[in-house]
């Protein structure tokens, strides 16, 4: 998958909220999140899934992925039962992934009606999940992301500041590029007025290797998707590589002093994927 594919903007609402799930379809958002677990009560989540489901019974407009509940509690398997088979579900997000067994179970229980495998994602949200980073990645082949639970991580881990998360994180970022995956979209920003503080965030998580970000409300998509797209600048850098290299493929030095080769080319190359949504 090249980057111009991959997801920017990945918005999450509450199952049992339709309505706000209509809205989410129409907010500009890469891929709609509907989740089943933290957003929902415990004596609403059957009417959650019910909904869910009459959502993915056609294919909605854009993706729409479900987090479902916890793996070892009472609602998931009918969560799985019920919506693994519909057509409009292109994924399953799995919260607090310890070990690729977890993953392994949903995937040989998660049967589209075409047969098959459900897309899945794991959430590591535990200090074990981030210790068995790799082994989760690689674990199935249904897998086909990872993604940090940053509110679960930082109460597990004890964390005070967000530069404590940054360990973690990086971890995440080279697990994922070990495993032949795609780079991991940043977690959630949990304050939904502090958009300086979410462009800074972004910013931080791009400089460490992540691709985009999950929202909790509209607003944040627009900064989200700017921090993650390259600059003018950037794109007159890479298109100055790409043509530097295009003219003589071995290793050189462009007149402005930067040194150009394989590795730098292939960067180029992202930037200029990822500029492809600006047109």
């Amino acid at each position: 998958m090249t980057a111009d594919l991959l997801p920017l903007t990945w918005l999450y609402v509450p199952g049992d909220r339709p309505e706000v799930v209509a809205k989410a379809l129409a907010s500009g958002a890469d891929v709609v999140l509907v989740d089943l677990e933290d957003a929902v009560a415990p004596h609403r989540k059957e009417y959650a899934r019910s909904a869910t489901a009459d959502l993915l019974a056609e294919a909605p407009p854009v993706p729409v992925h479900v987090r479902v509940n916890a793996l070892d509690g009472p609602f998931c398997d009918a969560d799985l039962k019920t919506l693994s088979p519909l057509r409009g579900l292109s994924g399953l997000r799995l919260p607090k992934v310890t070990s690729r067994s977890d993953v392994v179970r949903v995937a040989e229980s998660a049967t589209p009606a075409e047969g098959g495998t459900v897309p899945l994602y794991a959430l590591l949200e535990t200090a074990l999940g981030i210790e068995r980073a790799y082994s989760i990645a690689s674990s199935h082949r249904a897998l086909r992301g990872v993604s940090l639970g940053e509110s679960d991580l930082r109460a597990d881990l004890g964390v005070r500041d967000d530069a404590g998360l940054d360990w973690s994180r990086a971890r995440l970022v080279v697990a994922a590029r070990a495993a032949g995956l795609p780079p991991p979209a940043q977690s959630v920003y949990p304050d939904i007025r502090d958009v300086e503080g979410l462009a800074s965030s972004c910013a931080r998580g791009r400089a460490l290797g992540f691709l985009g970000r999950a929202a909790i409300h509209p607003r944040q998509l627009p900064i989200i998707e700017r921090a993650y797209l390259p600059t003018p600048a950037e794109v007159d850098s890479a298109e100055a590589v790409i043509r530097a290299a295009v003219a003589d493929p071995g290793a050189q030095a462009l007149p402005d002093g930067r040194f150009v080769d394989a590795a730098v080319v292939t960067g180029a190359r992202r930037i200029l994927a990822l500029a492809q949504r600006l047109t």
